[in-house]
């Protein structure tokens, strides 16, 4: 974010010269221009130019410094114990109704931050889903990158609408590294919505291929209209739509998948039931290349740009006398 302020760097020699432009008008104003430069034989307009531009290259190194840039030092084997999780994550048009603060889909994308917070030693990836799937990461061991991908996601994230939460499960499990055999698990995060396919069938497949599958379930039985656009989502008849949550296919869903179903709340959004049922199983060994250290930059950007504020304060504006020697 504070890289946008590089965007000034060409924006001060810009105003810079329209001062001096406008300070030449009102030179101009009190007389013949060759005659007032004359009365004043001592300035430079050069190096008026030449301190500008290193104050400007400074301003540009403290945003660089500010940033805080950093190079990778060095790659480092690390060995973890833990447990596979693959998020499956709704992202449809139902998923934007505001039974939840701010909408359902945020809610979700905030409870998962907070369970990445609470991983230690596990691997976690993430699935998104609509009317298809696409893996949005990897599966890794690298929280910080789990939650950057994890704040891109939207609504818009899959173009093609629709419920399809079995081919999400299914795109699931051949999303897990081959050295996990018993410590996988997969939680779906939607309304309940299916449309498109069979997510019971294919749950028990993934339990009978050593998968376990929670769900949660996120909205109200009662349901809620779909805003979008400042309006809400209409039929072909011209009704509201109103998504509600279909928590009989969750359970079931849940229910072949050897795992558990939970209903998402406002407050305790059940992940913390599932991450505690994901503890007693089974830990799994990993073998990971990571990044253990990284060089700071930021002092270096700093110092150039103490130089750089340095070199202009010292320059004044006054021509350089010529000497005979």
């Amino acid at each position: 974010m504070l890289l946008w302020l590089l965007l000034g760097v060409p924006v001060i020699p810009v105003l810079y010269g329209l001062m001096r432009y406008l300070r030449r008008r009102r030179l101009r104003a009190l007389g013949d221009e060759e005659l007032v430069r004359q009365m004043m034989p001592s300035v430079s307009p050069a190096k008026a130019w030449v301190k500008m531009i290193l104050l400007t290259l400074a301003y540009a190194f403290v945003v660089l410094g500010a940033a805080r840039p950093q190079v990778g030092a060095k790659l480092s084997h690390k060995e973890s114990k833990g447990v596979e999780i693959m998020i499956a994550l709704d992202v449809s048009n139902s998923m934007l109704a505001e039974d939840y603060a701010p909408n359902r889909l945020e809610r979700a994308k905030l409870a998962v931050s907070k369970l990445v917070d609470r991983l230690s030693g596990d691997r976690i990836g993430l699935v998104i889903f609509a009317g298809s799937s696409f893996v949005q990461l990897p599966i890794t061991t690298d929280y910080v990158s789990a939650k950057m991908f994890l704040s891109s996601v939207s609504n818009e994230s899959v173009p093609i609408q629709g419920t399809a939460i079995a081919d999400a499960i299914r795109l699931s499990v051949k999303s897990f590294s081959p050295q996990s055999e018993k410590s996988r698990v997969v939680i779906v995060i939607t309304d309940g919505e299916n449309h498109e396919d069979d997510p019971v069938k294919m749950a028990k497949e993934a339990f009978e291929n050593g998968v376990r599958v929670f769900t949660i379930g996120v909205g109200s039985p009662e349901g809620k209209p779909i805003p979008m656009n400042g309006e809400y989502i209409k039929d072909k008849d011209g009704n509201i739509v109103v998504t509600k949550l279909d928590e009989s296919t969750l359970r079931e869903i849940a229910s072949e998948g050897g795992g558990a179903y939970v209903r998402a709340g406002n407050g305790e959004f059940g992940l913390n039931p599932i991450i505690d049922s994901i503890r007693k199983m089974d830990k799994e060994k990993f073998d990971a290349i990571v990044f253990e250290e990284y060089n700071e930059l930021f002092m270096y950007c700093f110092a150039v740009a103490l130089v750089l504020m340095g070199a202009a304060m010292l320059l004044s504006e006054k021509k350089w006398k010529k000497q005979w020697f």
